[in-house]
């Protein structure tokens, strides 16, 4: 029988294998209306254009701001409960067993909402194209960010539009 515990063996399952049941979780709040348990599976791995994270929404609460990328897509599976996708103006029902498809641009900006009585817990699946722009329409607010071979130290800059500088401002 072939040894499951080589140190080779445990060197691969460090880079290629996560648990979402263990797998260690952050907590993001900001009341009244956020609130999420994350617990983001791809950190560490080899995945280098992947992403993926497993969420849990408590009742009444939303784990993002209403948004749209126009790079990266988004998948979200929902495993248990009972919610709601607010998407390109509209609310559609979301149960478990759901499969959500988000491509980029702005035809389809998301947000999931609990608006159950339980707890709704998702998974997360992305592109991790970059560079990025994300653009946050209830708040005027956009996101860009670049990263270098899956460096999380790269470029990042949240702005409003109302405080865009005009092309040669500062320059010589």
């Amino acid at each position: 029988m072939t040894d499951l515990h080589t140190p080779r063996a445990e060197q691969l399952r460090q880079l290629l294998i996560r648990n979402f049941e263990s797998a260690p979780r952050t907590r993001d709040v900001r009341e009244p209306l956020y609130d999420s348990m994350t617990a983001r599976l791809a950190k560490g791995t080899a995945a280098l254009k992947l992403g993926a994270s497993i969420d849990v929404v408590p009742p009444g609460k939303r784990s993002c701001p209403y948004h749209f990328h126009y790079a990266q897509e988004e998948m979200f599976i929902v495993l248990e409960g009972d919610g709601t996708l607010r998407v390109a103006g509209e609310q559609l029902a979301l149960t478990a067993g759901d499969v959500v498809f988000i491509p980029p641009g702005p035809a389809y900006p998301h947000q999931i909402i609990n608006t159950s009585d339980a707890p709704l817990k998702y998974l997360s699946i992305s592109t991790k194209d970059s560079p990025e722009v994300v653009e946050y329409p209830d708040s005027g607010k956009y996101l860009a960010t670049a990263t270098r071979d899956g460096d999380p130290f790269g470029f990042g800059r949240m702005h409003r539009a109302d405080t865009d500088l005009e092309y040669w401002d500062g320059e010589p």
